[in-house]
């Protein structure tokens, strides 16, 4: 189920519960709001997919809301100089615990003062030089006293996520403070993702990203949100114990389990004593000796108890004297080493001087007596003392401790001077009301840790707001969220939005008036109606008066006339040519258009100018025009069904025209006769059927296009059918024209397209001439005609006669061999196909080669890679 979807801002975020609230606080809060929304949305959106509750949510964001809060009703203050921090003022951040907001320069003046009197501690108190203690010097955040280095004090103004230098300010939109942008900081306990929220103050909230988690025990896999992962699945752990005989019977809990408390009866190492003991104490000790019987049969062990073999008798093998400088070999286990009366010369206890007395049993003095010359913890007095005495003097420490105020007056002091330990600061804090109630100290006192509340003086409920000490009269009272229990003396008083506690006069009610004219309309004013009483001014800080912007109706006063406006229609009642007038201005207006009405005939339309028109209520319930535009006399123009170019010869009429008895003159396809039809008779025929009725019956007497016959076929539409195989006899002659003889018309074309002519064009008067070959007769009166044709031919076609007889046999040749070549080329067209079939399937053969030892190397790569990471982490577990 969806939780976070649901999820409000807590109260101090939300926006007003009317728009009665026009001050600017109230438009700071709508702004807050909305940054609000703006800086929560991203986090929210992805968070609505998870299973949390809105609960998780909501504390996750508490704290960046509790600063919107503060930043909105202007109780954001440096805790340093107690001043408003303004959206221009650069700022820092703490970043460890309190997230608190100061100025830039007063952390400076802060953290170099307190950074430069940690190191003149350091340096008075640890055997460390000066320049080694301004390095190692630490300062502490106002609020939550975390620890910074000396290089961590802030050097520029940097936004709340540290990305961008110097944020803008001016823009209303964004956060002060901020960039703008998503924060993208990695998010708490180290998950690996990172902040969704714009750049923002206070800690990043939770991961909100689901992720696929276990509970503590393993038993139970779900989907939680990343930074709620760790969850217990409220059944028994059941985990092996470290007896590796019992499982945990808590509930599933994190971290290990505790010690295994199955009661059995158990013995202890020795065996001697048997208890009844939690399994996890099952390997325990009694309180006797062992004394079990050494390997030497002459002494026991003197050991507690213990578990395994008692060893070796520690008096066989080699002994030496006491002090340990003569050995002793072969002696018995019940035998005494006897001593060797030389110095024992064992170092003492003091570290420094060794045992003056003669070998001996037992252990040395504890106390060493030697004379040695000691100094005391001051050294201002120096002495010959036994080794193990301390010296001090009665010398006073006359030092000044770390507050700067007090002597140290401790007698002889080391010049490490203890802080004062009774005497408190007591100075004035800045906030003027409290005094520090810390130990005496040196330089600025902390800021007043104490908050104080604001209240709303409604006299029934509050609304409370901490703030810092010390500036509570330097920020208004906060809103309250209670209602006001005012009655509004309106009309609306039943339905208008409540809106909350107040000082001074309710907000007038911003509601339209809504009350109804004759007309229909509704007065859309806002509500002029009386106003109840005004509640008493707030006194602990005088408003400024703002200025009073008119209303538009005194309160208490009736509505005006119906300002609406309507689309008025002219008196003719025309499309386009309303006007825009005040409802309450009842005039009529006539156009300049025509009138346009539709005439008697129920073809053409009125063309007086706009005129009124009275209309009376007919049985059918429509309007019914009275008869007033003009009578058409014009002449009929409706277009005839079928459609035919002839006009009707009647005047303008309604209905449709009659039909149309003009003669129509249309010729047969071959042009030879010409017909006369009724217009409405020809147009209603189809056209198959007018082409029938068109044809005159008889021959085409139509030439046909490669010879000089007609047609033989009856008359038809279109071409005349096969022009080539015309079937006509021709007179062929030879070119001497002395042979001739009679061939068919289809032979003749075939002889001339043999000879590579177009019978298309052969002339009509030498159509079959030259086609029959002459014989030896026919030679010397061929000569002669053509030698006379050369004499009458131009010279322009003496030239071109030679050219076509030269280009004639090489066009021939040339057919021949393009016929050739392409039965040539059909067969190197096969060839090329499978080439180049062949070719593409070696190319795809290589291109799946060379994607599977591709794939084949990136796994043995991907394998080598785990096997690298392995060993390092085998290298790593190693080193720990």
């Amino acid at each position: 189920m969806n939780t976070t979807a649901n999820y409000h801002p807590p109260p101090s975020s939300q926006p007003p519960f009317s728009d009665s609230d026009s001050d600017s606080d109230s438009e700071n809060f709508q702004v807050g709001s909305d940054l609000s929304n703006s800086i929560f949305k991203t986090y929210l959106e992805f968070s609505s997919s998870s299973s949390s509750s809105s609960s998780i949510t909501a504390v996750d964001l508490s704290k960046i809301q509790s600063f919107l809060t503060s930043s909105s009703s202007g109780a954001l203050s440096c805790l340093i100089c107690l001043e408003r921090i303004r959206p221009s003022d650069p700022t820092w951040s703490c970043s460890s615990l309190c997230f608190a907001l100061f100025h830039l320069l007063c952390i400076q003046s802060w953290a170099r003062q307190s950074s430069d009197l940690s190191a003149a501690r350091a340096a008075a108190r640890l055997p460390i030089t000066a320049e080694t203690a301004a390095k190692q010097a630490t300062w502490n955040c106002p609020k939550c006293r975390s620890s910074y280095s000396k290089s961590e004090i802030p050097r520029c103004y940097l936004c709340f996520c540290g990305k961008l230098r110097d944020p803008p300010s001016d823009n209303p939109w964004i956060l002060p403070h901020s960039c703008g942008e998503i924060c993208n900081r990695p998010l708490p306990n180290n998950c690996g993702h990172f902040c969704l929220l714009l750049c923002h103050p206070g800690p990043c909230p939770s991961c909100p990203k689901s992720v696929k988690a276990r509970c503590f025990c393993g038993s139970v896999e779900d989907f939680r949100r990343c930074g709620f992962k760790n969850f217990s699945c409220n059944k028994l752990c059941k985990k092996r114990l470290d007896c590796n005989k019992h499982n945990c019977s808590e509930i599933c809990h994190p971290g290990t389990c505790p010690p295994c408390r199955a009661r059995e009866t158990y013995r202890c190492q020795c065996g001697k004593k048997e208890e009844e003991k939690d399994c996890c104490d099952r390997d325990y000790r009694c309180e006797n000796e062992c004394k079990k019987l050494l390997n030497c049969g002459k002494h026991v062990c003197e050991r507690g108890c213990h578990g395994g073999d008692c060893g070796e008798c520690p008096l066989q093998g080699n002994r030496t004297c006491p002090c340990g400088k003569r050995i002793y070999e072969g002696m018995p286990c019940d035998g005494v080493a006897p001593v060797c009366g030389a110095t024992c010369n064992k170092l003492l206890n003091c570290g420094f001087h060794r045992c003056p007395e003669r070998c001996h049993k037992g252990p040395c003095v504890e106390t060493c007596r030697t004379m040695v010359k000691k100094a005391c913890r001051c050294g201002g007095l120096k002495k010959e003392v036994p080794c193990y005495q301390d010296l001090s003097c009665e010398r006073k420490c006359l030092r000044m401790r770390d507050c700067g105020r007090h002597a140290c007056k401790r007698r002889c002091c080391d010049g490490d001077c203890p802080p004062c330990p009774e005497v408190v600061c007591d100075k004035r804090l800045r906030c003027k009301n409290h005094k520090c109630p810390a130990p005496c100290h040196k330089g600025a006192c902390a800021p007043c840790p104490i908050m104080v509340t604001i209240s709303c003086a409604c006299g029934e409920t509050h609304f409370e707001v901490r703030v810092p000490c010390g500036t509570e009269m330097d920020h208004k009272p906060p809103k309250c969220r209670k209602l006001c229990k005012i009655t509004p003396l309106c009309r609306h008083a039943s339905t208008s939005k409540p809106h909350r506690c107040h000082y001074g006069a309710c907000p007038p009610c911003r509601a339209p008036c809504e009350e109804e004219y004759q007309c229909g309309h509704k007065c859309n004013l806002r509500c002029h109606g009386p106003r109840p009483p005004p509640n008493p001014e707030f006194t602990l800080k005088p408003k400024k008066k703002k200025s009073n912007h008119q209303t538009e109706c005194t309160p208490g006063t009736p509505c005006p006339p119906c300002p609406e406006l309507v689309w008025r229609p002219c008196v003719g009642e025309h499309f386009g040519a309303e006007r825009m007038m005040v409802c309450s201005n009842t005039t009529r207006f006539s156009c300049d258009n025509l009138c346009g009405n539709l005439l008697p005939c129920g073809n053409h339309y009125c063309t007086k100018t706009c005129h009124p028109l009275e209309t009376q209520p007919s049985s059918s319930g429509h309007q019914k025009r009275s008869e007033s535009c003009e009578v058409c006399n014009l002449p009929c123009q409706k277009v005839r069904m079928p459609k035919c170019s002839h006009p009707c010869p009647l005047p303008c009429h309604p209905g449709e025209c009659p039909p149309c008895k003009v003669l129509v003159k249309r010729s047969c396809h071959c042009g030879a006769m010409v017909h006369a039809f009724e217009c409405i008779h020809y147009n209603n025929l189809s056209e198959k059927d007018q082409v029938a009725a068109r044809s005159c019956g008889g021959p085409c007497h139509r030439k046909l296009p490669n010879c000089t016959h007609l047609c033989p076929e009856i008359c038809h539409v279109d071409k005349c059918p096969a022009p080539d195989k015309c079937s006509k006899k021709v007179t062929v002659r030879c070119k001497c024209q002395t042979l001739k003889k009679e061939w068919i018309c289809q032979d003749v074309q075939a002889a001339y397209r043999d000879t590579g002519n177009d019978p298309k064009d052969i002339p009509k008067n030498q159509f079959g001439l030259g086609l029959l070959p002459c014989n030896s007769d026919c030679k010397s009166k061929v000569q002669e005609v053509e030698s006379a044709l050369q004499l009458r031919k131009p010279k322009v076609l003496e030239k071109k006669e030679p050219e076509n007889e030269k280009h004639g046999p090489k066009r021939r040749k040339r057919r021949d061999r393009i016929q050739e070549g392409k039965q040539v080329s059909r067969f190197q067209e096969f060839v090329a196909t499978m080439k180049r079939l062949l070719l593409f399937i070696i190319i795809v053969a290589a291109l799946i080669a060379v994607i599977y030892y591709s794939y084949k190397g990136l796994l043995q790569l991907s394998d080598w890679m785990n096997e690298v990471e392995l060993q390092r982490a085998k290298r790593r577990r190693s080193r720990f």
